[in-house]
């Protein structure tokens, strides 16, 4: 990189124990004039040290190196932060996987719509037809099931690693605690909550040898990312606890439904607002806002409940316990659906610092996807040394 000249992006590859043709890729994008890559090497070892080494030898490569594995996610925050150092002014970072299933005119691709709409994450999506790993398309489909629920977006693929992230959502993903795989689905809901547009652009889907290279463990991996989601429904779980337990003993002492129905919903009112607001849907918004609307849904389902309830007991002559146990179920999927979608809903179009309204152009040219021109000189000359504050740099 010349040093009158600043990236307008950077293409950042997190790797561990990569093959050998870790430098094949980046010799690709070096001939395409990718202007920036920053490779983390997440502690692999002296034995891989000549992989790197031969990476790192082509122009405006960056290397920087973790003494030990920390992770994936660790790998890109670590990353992440150096770019953001290193080259101040940059639109956003473009992620793309160690083990050869990206293609580099993808990676290309993905940087010029990234370019091209600089406040949106941009998702390379693989088709996942032909021959694709049962694992890999298994794991996909169930987690972008459980995302769609989650976010209210259907995305075709939630775990590609080929990302165009804005910088605008790097600083707030930058604070995510994950470590490892699951850093990617936490990114996705950062996304939302920031109200990052997502888009999705095709990309080839490319698997080596059953992706042998990939060191992604399907029970271990999978396990940490499922836990990421069950986070979001363990404020659910709480309250349904805490509200049936209170109706229960309300109604053995009382008898009474209605008495017991509306003792267990203050109770779990007061628990679930404030958990629900802070810890599930981080929303920032004045209570005078969204507290009304939180309480007609309240008021709204409590009627449904009792009425359910009276309709069960009276009419089929289930107990009421039990007959609130079922339609309470049926109502926790309807009240996270309208929390997410009415109360809670990020505020779209607000601005966040440094960006824009996501443009309807189109992706530039290759030709365009190029550095811009520099108003200062260069932060650090010696493109293949990181700065000194991002060698000691934590996931």
């Amino acid at each position: 990189m010349n040093d009158d000249q600043t990236p307008r992006f950077a293409v950042l590859i997190p790797a561990y124990r990569p093959s050998a043709s870790l430098p094949d890729v980046v010799r690709a994008l070096a001939a395409k004039a990718v202007p920036a890559i920053v490779i983390v090497d997440d502690g692999s070892g002296p034995e891989y040290r000549d992989v790197f080494t031969r990476a790192a030898a082509f122009p405006n490569v960056h290397l920087v190196r973790h003494a030990t594995n920390l992770g994936k996610g660790a790998a890109l925050k670590t990353g992440i932060n150096y770019a953001l150092c290193a080259f101040p002014g940059l639109v956003g970072i473009v992620t793309a996987d160690a083990d050869g299933q990206h293609h580099p005119d993808d990676i290309v691709r993905i940087a010029g719509t990234l370019l091209a709409r600089p406040d949106c994450l941009v998702l390379g999506s693989r088709a996942f037809d032909g021959d694709v790993p049962f694992r890999s398309r298994f794991g996909n489909s169930l987690t972008s099931m459980v995302v769609h629920a989650l976010i209210g977006q259907k995305l075709t693929d939630t775990q590609t690693g080929l990302r165009g992230i804005p910088t605008s959502l790097l600083l707030r993903i930058l604070r995510i605690e994950s470590t490892g795989y699951e850093y990617e689905l936490e990114m996705l809901i950062a996304a939302h909550h920031s109200s990052v547009p997502v888009i999705e652009e095709p990309i080839r889907t490319i698997y080596e040898d059953g992706n042998k290279s990939s060191h992604f463990n399907p029970v271990v991996d999978s396990m940490k990312i499922y836990f990421v989601l069950a986070r979001f429904g363990s404020v659910s779980l709480m309250t349904a606890v805490l509200d049936n337990l209170v109706f229960y003993l309300a109604f053995r002492h009382t008898g009474h439904i209605l008495g017991s129905q509306i003792l267990a919903r203050v109770f779990a009112v007061g628990f679930n607002y404030s958990m629900v607001r802070r810890s599930v849907f981080y929303s920032k918004q004045r209570h005078k806002t969204v507290l009304p609307k939180y309480l007609l849904l309240v008021l709204v389902s409590g009627t449904v409940s009792y009425a359910g309830i009276r309709l069960l007991s009276a009419k089929l002559g289930t107990n009421p316990v039990s007959a609130k146990l079922m339609v309470e179920t049926v109502l926790f999927f309807a009240n996270f659906a309208v929390q997410r979608i009415f109360i809670f809903k990020p505020q779209a179009g607000a601005k966040k610092a440094g960006g824009t309204a996501c443009p309807t152009s189109t992706s530039p040219a290759l030709s365009e996807v190029g550095p811009a021109r520099r108003r200062g000189p260069a932060p650090f000359p010696n493109r293949r040394s990181p700065p000194p504050a991002a060698s000691g740099a934590r996931g």
